[in-house]
């Protein structure tokens, strides 16, 4: 539900009506993965997508049944062997998906967390996909600074969900959680969909060159927030980057010393230049981000490796490294090469192995389990 936040906040402020569904959980080949969203409302609008478009018309209607009903309900979507032309994925996987309707004046803990999420506020909310009647769709909101909105009705499971919830915030991750009605491990079960969502990771992109231009272009595509960072003021101008967040005159490490950076973020040094270079990576290769990628030959980078050695890196921090950036797409352009650097960053993150699905056997996305 908290991907669609800014549409749904600004839906709840005008009071419409609106059934959301949210995938649980996914296994096999499944294109969605849990978090993913799609809502309508009383007259029938739709924003969103739970399958990429294999069972869209299914959850469509049972989306509309919801809001007549009043009721949420949880659905297991496959594919089915006998009939491939039935309401299923084609692809192989199974998405499990929870619906449910909502009217923001009943609702206001989802109102809060909707307009938390929207407004790009850390925040999580745990929602019962499966147990009792009377709690299913229930859910409790918890923010970055230990606060909390919304009740289970049992302040003792309220206290469990809230210590699990902000584990999860903490991390930014998305999963499915399972407790008992009181918050015991045992007796009758719930099933919580705990949604994080949290500040979009940040990308620091070092030179500002054509480069970088692209590079931030995909950045800001793929959901990042970008800083470009130069020493040099007439390159890192607003105007030559105009699609980035930030533009940023500095010397690259002293930048850098400057901002509180967690384990998402990713960093791209483009300048090729040893002078910024190996300040700035002798710091960002002892800091815990997601990714430190670094432009130039191979010359260039043997050249860099021997600098970072005589700075004090070690072997270790130095594995951390990624160069030359980018996989071996036998990019030329500024926009292949963006392409090659944001391909790698994903695979990274993703656990990829950036080789052609076609050598590949086996599911080609990952099972996603339904608890951590």
């Amino acid at each position: 539900m908290l991907e669609l936040a800014e549409e749904l906040a600004r839906w709840c402020g005008l009071g419409r009506s609106f059934a959301v569904a949210t995938v649980v959980a996914a296994h096999g080949s499944a294109p969605r993965q849990p978090g993913a969203a799609m809502a309508v409302d009383a007259d029938g609008t739709v924003i969103g997508s739970v399958s990429g478009g294999c069972v869209e018309a299914a959850v469509y209607d049972l989306c509309q049944e919801a809001l007549v009903s009043g009721c949420c309900v949880l659905r297991r979507f496959g594919y089915s062997d006998d009939d491939a032309f039935a309401t299923g994925l084609s692809c192989g996987g199974v998405l499990e998906i929870f619906v449910q309707p909502v009217l923001p004046a009943r609702r206001p803990e989802l109102v809060g967390a909707l307009a938390a999420a929207a407004a790009q506020e850390a925040s999580t909310m745990a929602r019962v996909v499966s147990g009792p009647d009377d709690l299913l769709g229930r859910a409790l909101i918890v923010r970055a600074d230990g606060s909390r909105e919304g009740t289970f009705g049992d302040s003792t499971l309220d206290a469990a969900v809230h210590a699990e919830a902000a584990v999860f915030l903490e991390a930014g991750r998305t999963v499915m959680v399972e407790t008992g009605t009181r918050g015991e491990r045992c007796g009758e079960q719930l099933m919580l969909l705990v949604e994080s969502s949290t500040p979009p990771p940040r990308m620091l992109v070092f030179g500002a060159i054509d480069f970088a231009a692209a590079l931030v272009r995909i950045g800001v595509y793929l959901g990042f927030h970008v800083t470009v960072c130069d020493a040099r003021p007439v390159f890192a101008t607003s105007a030559r980057f105009p699609e980035a967040d930030e533009v940023v005159v500095e010397w690259p490490h002293r930048y850098m010393e400057s901002q509180t950076l967690d384990g998402r973020t990713v960093v791209c040094a483009l300048t090729h230049d040893a002078k910024f270079d190996v300040p700035l990576l002798e710091r960002a290769l002892r800091l815990p981000v997601a990714y430190v990628g670094a432009m130039g030959s191979r010359r260039t980078h043997l050249r860099r490796l021997e600098l970072l050695r005589r700075a004090g890196v070690t072997e270790g921090e130095l594995e951390r490294l990624h160069a030359p950036i980018g996989l071996d797409l036998g990019a030329r352009t500024p926009q292949e090469t963006a392409l090659s650097i944001a391909a790698e960053i994903v695979a990274h993150r993703r656990g990829g192995s950036g080789r052609p699905l076609t050598s590949k056997t086996g599911p080609i996305h990952r099972d996603t389990v339904p608890r951590p």
